[in-house]
Parts: structure tokens; sequence; C-alpha cells
């Protein structure tokens, strides 16, 4: 949703008496949640920031700069689905202005918008981080691609340790002449496997302290690994868990037990990393 223009023509051109030289700027602000404008990362900081950069840029002999239009968006469940970033950079890019984003730190591990910002043509500046230029658009973008495979590279070999975990308890319960399943509490039984919840709780009934310390180291480094996700994609944690599940499972990640995230999963991996 944009402020101050219900619709940009594609043939902008300067106002008419307006020095070509005269400060022009199109902000585009983002936030993940409607609920996120009372935390620090909301509207309100993000706008005080580009008008607080405006301000600074106003000064001497150009005269005032001139605020075109703001742009705001509102994060969807598909993390390249960002229409207001693309209204806004056509809206800079034929209207001669610069685009400028109030938070370029939060946004700077998302590649597709780097690489997006980098490719439009638009001139832009970050009220944050004033010196960024293609270069530094381009570094940024590399860093953030090759942190993203590593998140992935991490979750899985956190995966293959506890898939080694449950194979050394399910040769124990064998040996021990039990059948390799987990009781639950209600009395039925379920197969063991991995991402199963009260492997630790089985371990412990037969007294292998060794092997509960591993499932329970495993399951906290799983837990770790989404610290990093869950934080760029609800830094405010103003997400409920139904829709947090949403956004793992549209962003390719597995649950722990292998499957799609639920708004039950997500609140144990919540309570696990409070708890840590």
């Amino acid at each position: 949703m944009s402020r101050s223009a219900a619709s940009i023509p594609a043939n902008i051109a300067p106002a008419k008496g307006q020095p070509e030289s005269q400060p022009r700027y199109v902000s585009y602000l983002r936030v993940s949640t409607a609920r996120q404008g009372a935390s620090g990362l909301g509207l309100d900081a993000q706008r005080e920031a580009v008008a607080a950069y405006i301000r600074s840029r106003s000064a001497g002999s150009l005269g005032p700069a001139d605020h075109l239009c703001e742009y705001v968006e509102v994060e969807s469940g598909k993390a390249n689905n960002r229409p207001q970033l693309q209204a806004a950079l056509r809206h800079a890019k034929h209207a001669k202005a610069t685009l400028i984003i109030a938070k370029l730190d939060r946004l700077s591990r998302n590649a597709a918008f780097l690489l997006a910002l980098r490719d439009s043509g638009a001139k832009f500046v970050a009220a944050d981080m004033p010196d960024a230029c293609d270069l530094t658009i381009g570094v940024l973008a590399l860093v953030a691609e090759h942190e993203r495979k590593m998140i992935q590279a991490r979750t899985k070999a956190a995966l293959g340790v506890k898939r080694e975990a449950l194979a050394r308890e399910r040769a124990q319960l064998e040996a021990l002449g039990q059948e390799p399943v987990r009781r639950l509490e209600d009395g039925t039984t379920r197969p063991l496997r991995l991402g199963n919840p009260n492997g630790a709780a089985c371990l412990k009934g037969i007294g292998n302290g060794a092997a509960v310390a591993t499932v329970k180291a495993g399951a906290q480094e799983r837990a770790e690994e989404f610290r990093e996700v869950l934080n760029d994609i609800d830094p405010s944690s103003a997400m409920s868990a139904r829709r947090l599940a949403g956004e793992l499972n549209a962003r390719g990640f597995r649950s722990p037990r292998g499957g799609q995230w639920t708004a039950q999963s997500v609140i144990r991996l919540r309570e696990r990393l409070a708890s840590a």
C-alpha cells in the first residue's frame, strides 16, 4: 500500500518549475505483520529514520528535498512477493528520484530483495547505511544466499546426528529384547522414528542417561538452528504460531519430524528456545 498517491503513472516527470538538482525521494517501508508498528522495527520508527535522513539532505544550496511518496509492504507468505517494492522502484526510476529505505540491515539477509534492488536501475539510499552502493548490495546478496545455504546444511547435519542417536536407541532396545517403539502415556505405542518427542523419556526409563543426553542435545541443537530463521521471519515475535508455521512451510523448511510445520510444532520450538 502506498501513501499520498493512489496510482503512479508510468511517465512521471519532474514537477514544473522544480530544479532537476533538488533531491527527490520515494520511501519504502517494510513490516512482517500489521501489528509490528509498536516495535522498534515498526512503521513509526522507519518513518522517523526516513524523515531524519531527508532533513539532513535538505540543508545546503539545493533547497528542501521532496518526499514524493511512501510505499509500505506488509510481507505475505511468499518471500519474493513484494508488489510495493516493485511499485516504489518504478516510481523512483520514472520520477528520477532516489528510493530511500529506512533499515537495510534487516533486509540485507534477503537475497531476493537485494537482487531486485540492485537490478532495478533505480537510485537508492538506506537511512541506516547511507554509504551502500551497487557493489555493497551485490556483496550483501551473496552473503545472504551463502547464509541461507549454510542454514540448510547445518539443519541437515543436525538431522543426521539425530538419526544416528535414534538408531543407537533402537539397537539398545532390540538388544534388551524390547520392541523398538515408544510407549505413550495413554498406553498406546508409536514406532521409533525421527522427531518422536518421547525419545528421551523412553531412554530414561531404561536408565540410559548418556543416550538421553544425546537425544536432548540433538533436539536443542535442532532448535538452535531455527533461532536465526525465526528471528529473520518474525523479528518482533508478533506472529501467531499458525501464521509462522505457514511462513516456514512457504520457505521450504521442514519440521523436526521431517514434515510440514503446524501451529503445535511452532509452539514446541518456541518453548524449547525460550528454555535454552
